[in-house]
């Protein structure tokens, strides 16, 4: 039986590890031979959902051409956000919920795409539709990488499946979700330990209108936790601007407790995030009421102003 992988996107998130995980449980059970990876550090509150379930992180890769001849992707299609060598590899599977770009193969495959909130919600239907039992750990998992993605279903990217779907798991998994969700996301909001890196580390790169862009995201209970630190931030997304040669660098610092947003910008598109938005950034900082969702309030509509 020829080894897989399945792994989703740099700089991972909870819904990327625990989906991963997910898929491969799924997968084992069809009979094939899959190992979840993944492709960055892992973030606190995603550390904080395994030790909570006594699960451990999946093996950390660099490359996958060294040792897999075909990958599966979860929570993600993008080449920039994915494996390095991934074009040296065979996409034979691709469940997600973002956007399609940047992505093309030579054969047919696989191809799974919802408009929902997390990736585990469309995993929960897979694995009733092919009649096989979600275990109380991986349950747990699932339910976790939804009310991540959702910000416990505060997010406009969640739908009425997704908080549906969530509470069937949380059945599963014997939790009782607004507790255990609430204490969650604010293992993930506690910055107090967390290196500049760290407060950086949940970025994602994007190609638009033939810019290439950065939005980095945190979320927080206090964004000025972040903002007195904002000398350090800023001088590390200036090198990342020019390492990367990014024309905007955006790191959105989201508050859970009221759902709305701070924006640092920097780069030679600024302009482009002032006119989204119709804000003026002062010192590189300026509010972005009501946005939580980097996939549906950011990449969007600055996708949009980028290719007028």
């Amino acid at each position: 039986m020829t080894k897989s992988l399945v792994f989703g996107h740099q700089n991972p998130d909870t819904d990327t590890i625990c989906s991963a995980i997910a898929y491969a449980e799924l997968k084992k059970a069809q009979g094939q031979d899959m190992e979840a990876v993944r492709l960055g550090e892992i973030n606190s509150e995603t550390a904080f959902v395994l030790d909570y379930f006594k699960v451990e992180a999946p093996r950390f890769v660099e490359t996958v051409a060294n040792e897999v001849k075909t990958v599966s992707l979860v929570d993600h299609n993008e080449k920039q956000q994915s494996a390095a060598d991934i074009d040296d590899v065979t996409v034979v599977e691709v469940i997600d919920h973002h956007r399609i770009a940047n992505f093309e193969t030579a054969d047919p495959l696989y191809y799974r795409a919802e408009p929902v909130g997390c990736t585990a919600t469309i995993l929960f239907k897979m694995f009733h539709e092919k009649g096989i039992e979600i275990s109380k750990t991986t349950a747990g998992l699932m339910l976790s990488a939804i009310i991540s993605d959702t910000l416990l279903y505060q997010s406009p990217t969640c739908t009425p499946e997704d908080k549906e779907i969530a509470e069937k798991l949380a059945v599963i998994a014997g939790i009782e979700t607004a507790t255990y969700g609430m204490e969650m996301l604010k293992a993930g909001a506690d910055v107090s330990t967390k290196t500049v890196p760290d407060l950086l580390l949940d970025a994602k790169e994007f190609e638009m209108g033939g810019s290439k862009v950065e939005i980095a995201q945190i979320n927080v209970v206090d964004e000025q936790d972040v903002l007195v630190r904002k000398v350090e931030v800023e001088a590390e997304m200036s090198k990342r601007i020019a390492d990367k040669g990014l024309d905007l660098y955006l790191f959105v610092i989201t508050n859970i407790l009221t759902n709305d947003s701070v924006a640092i910008a920097l780069g030679s598109k600024t302009d482009k995030v002032e006119a989204a938005y119709g804000v003026v950034f002062a010192a590189n900082v300026a509010p972005l009421a009501g946005v939580v969702s980097r996939k549906k309030q950011v990449v969007p509509i600055l996708t949009e102003i980028f290719s007028n």
